[in-house]
């Protein structure tokens, strides 16, 4: 089954080596996505980029790096994105964070009951 919709997407950008109460920033931030019931939330790991200290963090064999980027993207209902980016102030002391409107194309699986044929 295919639902259609509009929504929007938080990305926020941090370092793979932020941390928060001496845990990652990204499990934090994902955890609290999901203890306030947003649909979903992935961690992904930049292989190159920089922020705004223009320091360059590579994945490079020859430069290599431990605090590579990370992109945390969420995707919802705006009222309940946005209410979610004022908890993310306490969080991130350094960062990005941008908030996309999305048009949303959701394939739902079969129940468990549902027989396949």
């Amino acid at each position: 089954m295919r639902l259609h919709g509009t929504a929007c997407r938080v990305t926020i950008f941090i370092g793979e080596t932020d941390q928060y109460h001496h845990k990652p920033l990204y499990a934090e931030i994902v955890h609290r996505a999901r203890k306030r019931g947003l649909a979903g939330a992935s961690v992904f790991r930049g292989i190159e980029g920089f922020g705004a200290s223009s320091r360059i963090h590579t994945s490079r064999i020859l430069s290599l790096s431990e605090d590579l980027p990370l992109a945390i993207v969420i995707v919802d209902a705006e009222d309940k994105l946005v209410d979610f980016l004022l908890e993310l102030d306490e969080l991130i002391g350094e960062g990005l964070v941008t908030l996309e409107p999305v048009e949303v194309y959701r394939y739902v699986g079969r129940d468990a009951g549902e027989v396949e044929r």
